[in-house]
């Protein structure tokens, strides 16, 4: 005995320009029947919350699929599998659209691992579930709201990987901590017992980017912060975030951000009371804005 429910969905041209598009959705228990072998033309990440069974890849080589675990069916790619006789539990999301590229340039996506164990599968379900409840029919917020889930989806799966930690590694961590130092990608590695290829790997696997390019991410977030929110010349902002060259921090922020520093504080530039914080509020403990009240 099994139990399945599903949806299709057949997103217009303008929803597939919005990068992702989510072409159907399932939650399916039991002894399911076995999948393939088979070949499709766009993406299926398959989410294993229980049970167990095993992955058939095209070179023949058995995987054995313990829940919590996710499938990834890649385009062009055959695949066959099936839970054990005892069955399992899954929710599965089927998706394409010209996002999939970059995703899986960061990593989101992987077709060369097919089977990725999860450390918790309550996040994505979450999300399947959501897209589930947005499939009742006449939803005219169909294929932007599950579009959009897909979007989510992806980064759940990210968070959930049992091989990462769900807010990044403790190298991640330190060289956020450390981004706005003068320090040069070799010194962060040699800070880290690492060697520049050692920690370009380990960067490029938490981040989906080159340690480069997730520290300048940070250093110009600090630095559109202090231009909006202080009146410190842009000479003593590029110190701050690390560059001791104001000429050169303007041409490496305009050429990034798509204007100079002088033009981002003239849009961006208002007084915040009190100073700027640094401190990230708790989300269990939200800032409150207090209202002057009128008498």
């Amino acid at each position: 005995m099994y139990h399945t429910w599903m949806r299709f969905f057949t997103p217009t041209p303008a929803h597939h320009r919005l990068g992702l598009a989510c072409l159907g959705v399932g939650l399916q228990y039991g002894a399911l029947p076995t999948v393939g072998p088979r070949t499709l033309d766009h993406h299926v990440a398959v989410v294993i919350s229980a049970g167990g069974g095993w992955y058939l890849s095209p070179d023949g080589r058995r995987t054995t699929v313990t829940a919590p675990a996710l499938l990834w069916l890649t385009p062009g790619v055959p695949h066959h599998y099936a839970p054990d006789p005892g069955g399992w539990d899954e929710g599965f999301v089927d998706f394409t659209g010209p996002a999939t590229t970059t995703y899986t340039e960061l990593g989101y996506i992987e077709p060369e691992r097919p089977v990725v164990a999860l450390s918790d599968a309550a996040g994505p379900r979450a999300v399947i579930g959501r897209m589930a409840r947005a499939a009742r029919r006449g939803n005219p917020l169909l294929e932007v709201e599950t579009g959009a889930a897909v979007h989510e989806l992806l980064v759940a799966l990210r968070r959930a990987r049992a091989d990462l930690a769900p807010d990044g590694d403790p190298v991640l961590q330190a060289l956020a901590r450390d981004a706005c130092l003068p320090l040069t990608v070799a010194d962060h590695a040699a800070q880290h017992g690492m060697s520049p290829a050692a920690l370009r790997t380990a960067v490029r696997q938490g981040a989906g980017c080159s340690p480069k390019d997730y520290l300048l991410g940070i250093r110009l977030g600090r630095a559109k912060e202090l231009l909006a929110a202080t009146e410190l010349p842009v000479a003593a902002v590029a110190r701050r975030v690390g560059y001791d060259d104001p000429a050169y921090f303007s041409r490496l922020f305009t050429r990034r951000v798509g204007m100079p520093p002088v033009r981002f504080r003239a849009q961006q530039g208002r007084a915040v009371p009190g100073g700027w914080s640094d401190r990230v509020p708790d989300p269990a403990d939200p800032p409150i804005i207090e209202w002057p009240h009128a008498t």
